[in-house]
């Protein structure tokens, strides 16, 4: 019998689960989140250890219209009241923020309304919801123009959470991934305090004055404080590297490599690979970065 595929660059949940790839498991993340409860969390974590992926399990776990079947015979499936009440209940609205660099302020907005774009034409059928009044379906349309102006892009994450609660009955859960990279592309393309200003607007509508927000989930590798970004927003969580909750959530433990090395009969490169890359802590866990050890498991696995 073949070996499961090392899941290098992966960062799509459903794809991983049903293209026979190797997944260390990680959802015990969901089950830490709902019995932490915040309603705004942010985690700050390094690039490549997995937070994109781990936004992609939030969503599968939580929406209305994902395949759970992906989740059979993983640790969050022990938890069966949990699983009863959570599991697929709720509108999931999840934006990735990672693709908007640029090197002028009106590319980067061009850029950032593709995104809200996106998000929005993700729920079309809002159009024949019986739920939504003429005026709800006309700030819809207003949600997939191109030509959107500030105010528009500020309050979408908003008034699209407001129209799925009206259409589902059910508050939504906020997905936000890579929040911080516009900011860091415009501090050094230097237009940031444009960017700042256009970020604090849609993520204290969203955040901050929003009436329909179940839970919301924010990645990225800063906390943005200077500037206040998250000024008035009482109900945020912030879970860095020296928090010991979710101190396992991202990353490899070395319990986790040691069985990686083993399923793919590479254990005898486990000196070389704890030397290389068990550089992190992360609360009490030492962590290893998966982007490096899926890459030298690949190497070694090709050319022992």
């Amino acid at each position: 019998m073949g070996k499961k595929k090392l899941p290098i660059g992966i960062e799509n949940f459903e794809e991983l689960r049903k293209e026979d790839f190797y997944y260390i498991d990680k959802t015990g993340f969901i089950t830490e989140l709902l019995h932490n409860w915040g309603a705004v969390n942010l985690f700050t974590r390094p690039r490549r250890f997995g937070k994109t992926l781990n936004m992609s399990m939030l969503e599968h776990f939580f929406s209305v219209d994902k395949d759970k079947s992906i989740f059979d015979g993983l640790d969050i499936t022990k938890e069966a009241a949990l699983c009863k009440e959570h599991m697929g209940k709720y509108p999931v609205i999840s934006v990735s923020l990672k693709g908007i660099d640029a090197r002028t302020y009106d590319t980067a907005y061009q850029m950032a309304v593709r995104v809200i774009i996106e998000a929005a034409a993700k729920f079309y059928f809002l159009l024949d919801s019986e739920k939504l009044n003429k005026h709800d379906k006309a700030a819809y349309k207003d949600l997939l123009d191109k030509s959107m102006n500030e105010s528009t892009f500020g309050s979408s994450l908003r008034q699209l959470s407001g129209m799925l609660e009206k259409h589902y009955g059910t508050k939504v859960i906020v997905l936000i991934d890579e929040y911080d990279v516009p900011l860091a592309k415009a501090h050094v393309n230097g237009y940031y305090d444009q960017m700042i200003s256009l970020i604090r607007s849609m993520l204290g509508e969203v955040l901050k004055t929003n009436n329909s927000l179940k839970l919301a989930v924010l990645t990225g590798c800063l906390r943005i404080t200077k500037e206040s970004i998250f000024t008035g927003l009482n109900n945020l969580k912030v879970l860095t590297i020296a928090d010991e909750l979710f101190d396992e959530s991202f990353g490899f433990t070395d319990k986790e490599v040691k069985a990686l090395l083993e399923y793919y009969d590479v254990m005898a490169h486990y000196g070389a690979v704890k030397r290389w890359y068990d550089g992190y802590q992360f609360g009490n866990v030492e962590v290893y970065c998966p982007w490096d050890v899926l890459n030298y498991c690949d190497r070694i696995r090709s050319e022992p």
